[in-house]
């Protein structure tokens, strides 16, 4: 019951290194943000294949100089931090996966939610297929199983001709590290190079912690396969119209990366840029909610020729088991997270910039938390259109009736909140910020269902049948 959007997942590659272990929970470490529910790598040092899959966060399961990371000793290693979307959160849903197939060891990682993964794994159990977890991810382990092509390649290729959905996997089999986009492009997969070595990962910023350079994104609906030869690449899909998740830029991304060509953090500050111009307010602060909305709210506030202030302070040593011991404890668990910098709130009129409202009881408990500091008036803008629809595509959110903006006009949702006044950025105002001249109705640049509705796959209530968990 998370008042917020929770993150996906994250995965990262490498190949062509001794320390390719080492390397990949850098990487993961740098992705952390993408998935904090469990952890795991997949490596191979040219005879055998190693696996670690743990709960909890990278530093938990790969610590340096650990016998838990040494032990993963190889010159190709896949890695995965998780986020269940679809799929119970028990060890045995914990990736990469690794199985045994005709041709050999395969392993796999998948960042991404399959929209047709009900149909087809009701299809494979009643063909014999025999499944060892509850996530989507393993039906492309039994799909590459059933392939009778020679190559592993064709069998992969021709098992995502079945899939319909959101996916960055990496594979790693017969001695090579696979990297494959799904063919909309929804979710992040980036390449980059390491001395020697090769890199795919879901964001740029995992490059920057080992070092690498980045050489570009992954096209969407396509494959490559990186090993002793070098790389190949092939299109797994015909050639259809990007619809990047627009809340990577909004949200999700780290903001010291860059996707898609774009820096996430201009990306921020320039809609914080738009939401000043389109929705002004008679205030004396700018003030964001931690950490997501910190760069939206600078370039509110550059925009608005106001002071920038951090009003509220966050602890970022709440942890996943923190004991709240009392009900009033529970109640107000907001104050774990977040603290009023009361000195320079009393008194002032102030604008809090947040990335997003979803059920809305953050933001009402933050709204209280202004006032009773002092504040005298409380105006929020929100750097994201109104948040009317689930994401089918990888991202957790709730069902449509939980979303506070499905339900309630934004006069309503403002009183709901306690607010003086609440503003959203409009949806061609989004897209401005993004540089373009406004939102292309008949070919959207992005993938914006959870504000718009218009879902890249066709009649998706329709085919995402399996519950979201």
């Amino acid at each position: 019951m998370t008042d917020q959007f929770n993150e996906e997942c994250a995965v990262f590659g490498v190949f062509g290194s001794q320390e390719a272990h080492l390397l990949t929970a850098l990487g993961l470490h740098a992705l952390q943000h993408r998935g904090q529910e469990a952890t795991g790598m997949v490596s191979f040092d040219g005879a055998s294949f190693k696996h670690h899959r743990g709960t909890g966060h990278v530093g938990e399961n790969f610590s340096a100089g650990s016998r838990t990371l040494n032990d993963l000793s190889g010159h190709v290693a896949i890695g995965h931090n998780r986020y269940s979307t679809t799929g119970l959160s028990e060890q045995r849903n914990i990736q990469p996966f690794l199985t045994e197939m005709a041709f050999g060891s395969f392993g796999i990682a998948h960042n991404g939610n399959l929209t047709n993964a009900s149909r087809l794994r009701d299809s494979l159990v009643e063909t014999g297929s025999l499944f060892q977890s509850t996530t989507d991810t393993e039906i492309f382990i039994h799909l590459v199983a059933r392939s009778h092509q020679d190559n592993p390649l064709d069998r992969l290729a021709e098992a995502l001709k079945q899939v319909t959905g959101a996916y960055a996997l990496l594979c790693v089999m017969d001695d090579m590290l696979v990297g494959v986009r799904d063919p909309h492009g929804i979710r992040p997969l980036i390449l980059g190079k390491v001395g020697d070595a090769y890199v795919l990962a879901s964001e740029t910023c995992a490059l920057d912690i080992i070092g690498a350079s980045y050489i570009r994104d992954i096209d969407a609906g396509e494959m490559v396969s990186i090993s002793k030869d070098g790389i190949e690449s092939r299109r797994i899909a015909p050639e259809e119209p990007s619809r990047f998740c627009i809340f990577e830029y909004i949200y999700f991304a780290r903001p010291d990366s860059i996707l898609e060509g774009r820096s996430v953090y201009q990306a921020r500050k320039d809609i914080g840029a738009q939401l000043a111009a389109e929705s002004p307010a008679d205030a004396d602060l700018i003030i964001p909610v931690p950490d997501s909305g910190v760069p939206a709210a600078i370039g509110f506030a550059q925009a608005a020729n106001l002071p920038f202030e951090l009003g509220i302070i966050r602890n970022h040593y709440v942890g996943r088991t923190f004991i709240q011991p009392t009900q009033e404890g529970r109640q107000s668990g907001v104050m774990l997270k977040h603290n009023a910098n009361s000195e320079i709130i009393a008194g002032k009129n102030i604008v809090l910039v947040d990335d997003s409202i979803v059920r809305g009881t953050t933001s009402r408990k933050i709204v209280n938390m202004m006032r009773d500091a002092g504040a005298n008036k409380v105006h929020m803008r929100i750097a994201s259109p109104p948040t009317t629809n689930p994401c089918y595509y990888g991202v957790d959110t709730p069902d449509r009736d939980k979303l506070m903006a499905a339900q309630l006009g934004i006069d309503e949702m403002c009183a709901a909140i306690g607010a003086d006044s609440l503003a959203f950025i409009s949806i061609d105002g989004l897209y401005r910020a993004m540089g373009l001249t406004g939102r292309n109705h008949q070919q959207p640049e992005f993938c914006d269902a959870c504000f718009t509705g218009d879902y890249p796959l066709a009649n998706m209530a329709d085919q995402f049948t399996q519950p979201r968990t």
